[in-house]
């Protein structure tokens, strides 16, 4: 078991561990494909949820992305509205 696996204790709280490594987070992510169809208010669905605010919050940080220049985000905003200047 990786460090980011969340698993439920006896009295069945989640044991929640933050995603350290890219180890941690490739494991993350496979869990998460695992249970994507998990419904809600389920262990599984609380699961998903879990694994998927840890991965955001691991992305996030490692994984930025940068906001678009200001004209590059106009010109992709035109060109996908198939709309004319």
């Amino acid at each position: 078991m990786t460090d980011s696996e969340t698993t439920y204790s006896q009295n069945g709280i989640m044991d929640i561990r933050p995603i350290r490594t890219e180890t941690d987070y490739k494991a993350a992510l496979a869990e998460i494909e695992r249970l994507f169809d998990a419904a809600s208010n389920t262990p599984d669905g609380d699961r998903l949820e879990m694994l998927i605010a840890l991965v955001e919050a691991y992305e996030a940080q490692y994984y930025p992305i940068p906001a678009p220049e200001p004209v590059e985000a106009f010109k992709y905003y035109v060109e996908s509205r198939r709309l004319s200047l």
